[in-house]
């Protein structure tokens, strides 16, 4: 037998020492920490910025574990990135000791509230930070002086000498791009400016191995330099929204890497140029909103995949290789020009997205074949033009269709019944063109549609009954043709409808019961409707406009119709009416002349009044008589129920606690979200329940909510909102947990310009919010548009602005929390209530918690809110986004700045802006409101900087619009 030794072999010992002397070569490397003074320095910049979890147990030593910290590796030898973006700093005295750390490589300390850069950080105390090749301050409130070293105007960034990326975008920083010091920084590649107050030329005297320069949105003026051409290596140039005039320099062909060329909203002039088409590797161009002249070069898009020229002063024909289908097209817009002549006759390029062509002059028919089968044609608006024949029924082939518009143009025929293949289509506008025939039965499988526009037509027949069948349905407007027969019985299925315009045509017959959301308009005018006014009419408590006009009714007006509390207009012209009139509150505006039957007079006081005859006197005394026995009878009955039940409540009263924790009649819960002593004292869930029942308490209703004032038992009122969920799909018992939880998570908001909810009663089918009544004096929309008094100045209308964009920015998320945006379904003036004239709340925060968004997709109405403050993509997207809140917000400064209602008269105050903001500059004084702009050249001056803000937020691209709290920023530079 062999022998077995006692201990390892001699192979094993040698193995054993090298896996020991191994395990002592990798030891430094594992387990290495950072150098003595990186680690002191480390922890010296902990104290000084308190960042919580920095300081957790078992970290304290090693920096390398801490958020935002990078060290090298493999070693953790070195901290070479810092990034403290969103740490909520707000002094930047910290920033000299991080010289000490000279192996930093990348320093980022975006999205903050620094103010300034200490001298220390800008001069001879950094040449120690050699390697430092990223730097990033963007999106803070840097101004010029606080960020220049003592010496100079200049930032000292000379130091820096292999700075690669700087990044200063969204500040205040002012005076010439010249004065600092950026020519020292010869290895630089990016450049971001963007968003700040800096003035002089376009900058030429860069590193030449820049690649991306971005300068937008600051106040550069002059030309654009033939000396751009020196940056070779440039691959992003963005100069738009500035105030650059000349021609673009034909040298800019010469930028051989250049993939996105961006000059909108400047001052250029002239021809574009023909050398750009020679830049192969350009991808995106946009030059719209300048004043530019000439014809559109050709071959411009032999590379480009997005163009927009858009709002110019073009002129001549479209190339005839504009849209090829050898090119590989996204988007081209081109709208808002001089452009004439007819299509090109060539197949359209498969990859095209959007086409935009509206507002030129373009004629002659549109070719058969040039949109057949795009599969990814999405958008096409060929409107105000001057195009003939028929509409080519090959767009029927082009199944991603969401957008149709060939309204104001001359087509004539039919529309193709072969329309009815576009499911995905959402938007159809032929208005204003010379159609003939009847609307196609096909039209009832456009199952998505949201808006149908066949108006001033020549369509005959009648309305389909089929149309009833389009449950999306939110605009329809028939009026001025030739359409006969009677309004289809199940046009009130209809739920999501919310403007019926059927004018000017030849109907007939009974009105049937129309969808009870209807907002803008009921227009039935210039018809041939006779017998009474039907009292159904009265249920549509949101109309606004309600035009019988020029028919052949009879009888007295509806005393019902006075129950419109949404109603502005009543036109009633022009028929056959008797008796008396009604009494409408002063906001509505009435119409009844050309009614023989009803005699007026003036009143002094309350202005026209009819003429009563006796028997009417007389049978009303009757009834004033019979109602005030009946009265007296109700008030004895009252009080003896009274006295009979005062022995029973006073055996009721209990404490305020026992009160809440009672579970009422149809109340499920009810929860306290406020930790005011005070509120929790004085806020009883019985007395509100009690309150909302009785209409006297009642203050006004909008598409949401109904708004009572609550007097509480010790005397201390609050306003209660109330959900109508007969109009919106209320959150399920299923997730009636979740609720609760949102409901407490909003309650626990605090910000001074935020409608924030102090406790909920939730009922089986809806609930109540409580708020302090002393915050809610009035509505933004009630000052703005309904003030009778003296005309609210720019500087309350600007604090205004301010402050609603931070109440709008701190449910964005501006804090870090870590929560989910807060985002709102129906952001409009009238949601925004004042506290006083410069300080207001942003409201209905709560109404995206509390709907199902997933059960509301049937109608555009029922998901995004009140007409007018809509962003067009929620059409397609039938999604609530912070984008959309943004362009919401635009809506809201414009009506600051213009004093015109988002909705007026039918036309939405964006798109007019947006038509009137055009080339001509001048323009843009007579969009502001005269009485506001007209009181000082600062007022004036300022007013148009608000209206560029105000023009960014409502970008039809939701993507080029600013983040919240990117345009509070903008807002606090005014």
């Amino acid at each position: 037998m062999k022998k077995i030794h006692d201990g390892p072999s001699e192979t094993g010992k040698s193995i054993m020492f090298c896996f020991f002397f191994f395990f002592l070569s990798c030891f430094h490397v594992c387990f290495s920490e950072l150098s003595t003074n990186q680690t002191s320095t480390m922890i010296e910049l902990s104290r000084i910025l308190n960042i919580s979890d920095w300081n957790l147990p078992g970290s304290e030593r090693n920096p390398c574990l801490w958020r935002g910290v990078l060290c090298s590796q493999p070693d953790n030898g070195s901290v070479i990135s810092l990034t403290l973006s969103g740490f909520d700093l707000t002094n930047s005295s910290f920033l000299p000791l991080l010289c000490q750390i000279q192996t930093l490589e990348s320093l980022d300390v975006s999205n903050n509230s620094l103010s300034s850069i200490p001298d220390g950080f800008m001069t001879t105390n950094c040449e120690t930070l050699v390697g430092l090749k990223h730097l990033n301050f963007s999106m803070n409130q840097l101004s010029s002086s606080s960020s220049s070293s003592s010496s100079s105007s200049s930032p000292g960034l000379r130091y820096f000498s292999k700075l690669e990326d700087l990044d200063f975008s969204y500040n205040l920083l002012s005076g010439n791009i010249g004065d600092y010091g950026l020519d020292g920084l010869v290895q630089l590649r990016t450049l971001n400016l963007n968003f700040n107050n800096l003035t002089g030329s376009v900058p030429s005297n860069l590193s030449k191995t820049l690649d991306k320069l971005e300068i937008t949105n600051n106040s550069l003026s002059g030309t654009v330099p033939e000396s751009i051409q020196d940056y070779q290596e440039l691959k992003l140039l963005d100069l738009s929204d500035n105030q650059l005039n000349g021609s673009i320099p034909s040298s800019l062909g010469n930028l051989s890497k250049l993939e996105t060329l961006l000059l909108s909203n400047n001052h250029l002039l002239g021809p574009i140029p023909e050398s750009l088409s020679r830049i192969q590797t350009l991808q995106r161009f946009a030059a719209n909103r300048n004043r530019f002249t000439g014809e559109i070069p050709s071959a411009i898009t032999r590379h480009v995949k997005n163009l927009d020229l858009s709002y110019n002063n073009l002129k001549g024909t479209i190339p005839v290789d504009l849209l090829s289908q050898q090119l590989h097209l996204v988007s081209v817009d081109l709208s808002f020009n001089q452009l004439h002549g007819w299509l090109p006759p060539r197949h359209v390029s498969p990859s095209l997205v959007r086409l935009r062509l509206g507002s030129n002059k373009l004629s002659g028919p549109v070719p058969s074949s040039a949109f057949q089968s795009l599969e990814n044609l999405t958008y096409l608006e060929m409107d105000n033009n001057s195009f003939t024949g028929y509409i080519p029924s090959d767009l029927a082939s082009c199944p991603s269709l969401n957008l149709m518009n060939l309204a104001m143009n001359k087509f004539t025929g039919i529309i193709p019944p072969a329309f009815g293949n576009l499911t995905k289509l959402r938007v159809m506008k032929l208005q204003q063109n010379k159609l003939t025939g009847a609307i196609p039965d096909e039209v009832k499988q456009l199952s998505n549609l949201l808006i149908l526009d066949l108006s001033w037509n020549s369509l005959s027949g009648s309305i389909p009954s089929s149309l009833s069948n389009l449950t999306k349905l939110t605009n329809i407007n028939l009026q001025g043709n030739n359409l006969t027969g009677t309004i289809p019985d199940k046009i009130g299925d209809l739920d999501g409808l919310i403007e019926l315009q059927l004018g000017q045509n030849m109907l007939r017959g009974k009105i049937p019961v129309m969808p009870r959301k209807l907002q803008i308009s009921l227009n039935l005018s210039y018809n041939m409707f006779d017998g009474p006014i039907p009292t159904s009419l009265s249920q549509l408590d949101r109309l606004e406009v309600l035009d019988l006009s020029t028919n052949r009714f009879s009888g007295e007006i509806p005393d019902s119709l006075t129950s419109l509390v949404s109603l502005s207009q009543l036109i009633l012209s022009n028929n056959q009416l008797t008796g008396d009139i009604p009494s409408f509150t002063k906001n509505v505006k009435l119409n009844i002349s050309g009614n023989p039957g009803i005699i007026t007079k003036v009143n002094e006081e309350n202005g026209p009044i009819k003429k009563r005859s006796q028997g009417k006197r007389k049978r009303k005394l009757v009834l004033v008589a019979v109602g005030v026995v009946a009265l007296v009878s109700v008030i004895i009955t009252v009080i003896a129920l009274r006295f009979s039940r005062q022995g029973v409540n006073k055996m009721q009263v209990g404490s305020v606690e026992e009160e809440r924790s009672m579970e009422l009649p149809e109340v499920v819960r009810g929860k306290l979200l406020t930790p005011n002593s005070l509120h929790r004292s004085n806020i009883s869930f019985a007395k509100a329940v009690e309150a909302v029942a009785r209409q006297e308490n009642a203050l006004f209703q909008t598409m949401f909510w109904s708004y009572y004032r609550v007097v509480m038992p010790c005397g201390s009122s609050y306003l209660i909102k109330k959900l109508k969920t007969r109009d919106r799909v209320f959150k399920q018992a299923s997730s009636e947990q979740q609720l609760e939880l949102d409901l407490e998570m909003l309650g626990k908001l605090h910000h001074p310009n935020v409608m924030v909810p102090l406790a909920y009663v939730l009922y089986s089918e809806g609930f109540l919010l409580f708020y302090d009544f002393a915050h809610t004096r009035s509505t933004l929309y009630d000052v703005i548009h309904n003030h009778t008094g003296d005309v609210v100045d720019w500087t309350s209308r600007y604090s205004i602005a301010v402050g609603i964009a931070q109440g709008i920015s701190y449910l964005h998320g501006s804090i870090s929390n870590g929560r989910e945006p807060i985002l709102l379904q129906d952001l409009s003036s009238k949601k925004i209530m004042l506290k006083s004239l410069t300080e207001p709340l942003v409201g209905d925060i709560e109404l995206f918690k509390v709907m199902d968004p997933s059960k509301s997709n049937s109608s555009l109405s029922a998901f995004a809110g009140t007409i007018g403050y809509i962003p067009p993509e929620y059409a397609y997207t039938m999604r609530v986004t912070t984008a959309g809140n943004v362009y919401s917000f635009g809506v809201i400064l414009l009506e600051l700045l213009t004093g015109k209602p988002a909705v007026s008269e039918g036309r939405e105050l964006a798109k007019w802006v947006m038509q009137r903001h055009s080339s001509q500059q001048d323009e843009c004084n007579n969009i502001l409101d005269l009485r506001v702009s007209k009181t000082s050249t600062t007022a004036t001056k300022q007013m148009l900087r608000a209206l560029s803000i105000a023009l960014a937020c409502i970008n039809i691209s939701p993507g080029a619009r600013p983040k919240m709290k990117t345009v509070l920023r903008m807002l606090t530079r005014l």
